[in-house]
């Protein structure tokens, strides 16, 4: 209490009415649902935007997994000289490490069994300093393909469709036909399962096979040439920059089309961010109706304290004391909401990958199934700015719900007020 009487008079007041047993029991009905709304607003916007964030995180680096920061390739995706090229970009600035690759498509069959899939031929000890696809290894290693061998590593959800195991042998065929005088037949050769990969991307898992750079040469008549180049970078959000240098310094020394991750998948990236923005104004429009609430529950306590009012007035209390009083008292609802809802947030959205698993396995149900979404698992990313963000603009909103009650709460006659009670 000695806290109190040392604020100031509007502060001490406001306070004093916000702390206060009202006898109208709907003021006080008001101003809790006006708290729990706004808590509720802020909550789900620290929610869905860490849930977003884990969204474009995960899906970052499981494609990076993959796919590579840069990816230099030649006409019609041919590049004879590509030894010459990773000895030039080698020490380029940024660059960690190159590694050459074949791309094409092809046909896996076992038993009665036929997929598709993407047939990338690697270099298995240069793969693994630009992709992470060694850590994700179910069963086998990259180290397993080896030239002439004929191994093959395949995703594990193509594994499954084939219905193959380590040590199982599949027919690959290329689409590229040798013309005999029966026709035109598809080139085929047998390769061993020699490892499984799981990438936890449904896309790559069920249509992505790894064979030996070498074998894939053979099989698709490629020679010394190979389909591109792809590079690693030591900070993989620098590609653009590094691309356009790289463009300006291999300039005049070839035919070469230079691509940045952010160029091959700047659908997903974009669909995301743009997904971002609009829950974060839906769900700041659920903030601003809560916090409007705020105008019902201060124009009824000023309705309530009409009296009041006039006294203050009478012993010499100024207009703008009394605008003062009610907007402390508006902004304090909003500052209770908004605290509780930020913590209940950050709560949550620090224990998601906890609290999501336990609610499906409570009721039976599987949110995000593999078969149908890029990532099965519900990820959350915390980012600090955007509890800040919230936090302001929820704020901001309570703030602006007080001025219009407290300016009708200012303009109240003392002789009018009092004339009937």
């Amino acid at each position: 209490m000695d806290f109190f009487r040392h604020l100031p008079f509007e502060l001490f007041v406001g306070f004093r009415y916000t702390r206060a047993k009202r006898h109208n029991h709907f003021i006080s009905f008001i101003s809790l649902t006006s708290m729990v709304g706004i808590g509720l607003g802020v909550a789900a916007l620290i929610i869905v935007l860490s849930v977003m964030n884990g969204f474009q995180n995960e899906l970052r680096n499981r494609i990076l997994g993959v796919a590579a920061h840069l990816q230099i390739t030649g006409p019609d995706n041919n590049l004879k000289d590509w030894k010459k090229l990773v000895m030039q970009v080698d020490g380029a600035p940024h660059v960690q490490a190159g590694a050459p690759y074949i791309m094409a498509q092809g046909m896996l069959s076992y038993g009665q069994s036929v997929q598709g899939a993407i047939i990338r031929g690697v270099l298995p000890d240069a793969e693994d300093k630009v992709a992470e696809l060694g850590s994700h290894m179910r069963s086998g290693s990259l180290t397993d393909l080896q030239p002439g061998e004929f191994g093959v590593v395949l995703g594990a959800e193509l594994a499954q469709a084939l219905g193959v195991v380590l040590g199982d042998k599949v027919v690959l065929m290329a689409p590229q036909g040798q013309f005999t005088p029966t026709g035109v037949v598809p080139r085929i050769k047998q390769f061993k399962v020699v490892g499984v990969f799981e990438i936890g991307m449904y896309e790559y898992d069920s249509g992505l096979a790894l064979v030996h750079i070498e074998d894939a040469a053979k099989l698709y008549r490629m020679g010394d040439s190979v389909s591109g180049v792809r590079l690693k970078l030591d900070d993989l959000f620098d590609a653009p920059g590094v691309a356009r240098q790289l463009g300006q310094h291999l300039m005049g020394k070839g035919n070469y089309y230079i691509t940045d991750w952010t160029q091959q998948h700047a659908n997903f990236f974009r669909a995301i961010q743009m997904e971002k923005r609009v829950m974060f104004i839906i769900l700041a429009l659920i903030v601003a109706v809560a916090a409007f609430n705020i105008v019902s529950t201060l124009v009824m306590a000023v309705t309530d304290k009409r009296a009041d009012i006039a006294i203050m007035r009478t012993f010499g209390a100024s207009p703008s004391s009394i605008m003062q009083i009610f907007i402390v008292q508006g902004a304090l609802i909003g500052v209770i909401g908004t605290v509780v809802g930020a913590c209940f947030g950050v709560l949550i959205a620090l224990n998601i990958d906890v609290i999501v698993p336990f609610i499906e396995h409570t009721l039976g149900v599987q949110f995000l199934a593999k078969d149908v979404y890029y990532i099965s698992d519900l990820p959350s990313k915390l980012l600090w700015s955007d509890v800040t963000v919230i936090v302001v603009l929820s704020f901001i909103l309570s703030l602006l719900a007080t001025l219009y009650p407290s300016w009708r709460a200012a303009r109240i006659n003392p002789a009018e007020a009092l004339r009937y009670e």
